[in-house]
């Protein structure tokens, strides 16, 4: 079953597509090559929100769809939570 989707490889975030429970080996799916990918989830990751692809460092930018989201506030490590707590939009 696929639990998170990537749209592209240039993305550094996947969606869930379902609830993915922390220490679980989530399934997931580039959009863009087909190709399946697995990542273990280090918090719980609810439905619609990103998980982490990759470690990213604060200030750099968060890329989902293809586009620039927002900036890094803190850390992340490859399988965390991307939300509100560790990424800030660009807009503001």
């Amino acid at each position: 079953m696929i639990q998170f989707l990537v749209h592209e490889k240039a993305d550094n975030v996947g969606v869930a597509t379902v609830d993915i429970k922390s220490g679980e080996t989530a399934q997931g799916l580039y959009m863009d090559s087909q190709e399946p990918v697995e990542m273990k989830a280090l918090h719980d990751i609810p439905l619609g929100h990103k998980i982490a692809m990759g470690d990213i460092s604060t200030d750099a930018s968060v890329i989902k769809y293809g586009a620039d989201i927002g900036r890094v506030v803190a850390d992340i490590k490859t399988g965390e939570h991307v939300h509100t707590h560790n990424l800030k939009t660009r807009r503001w």
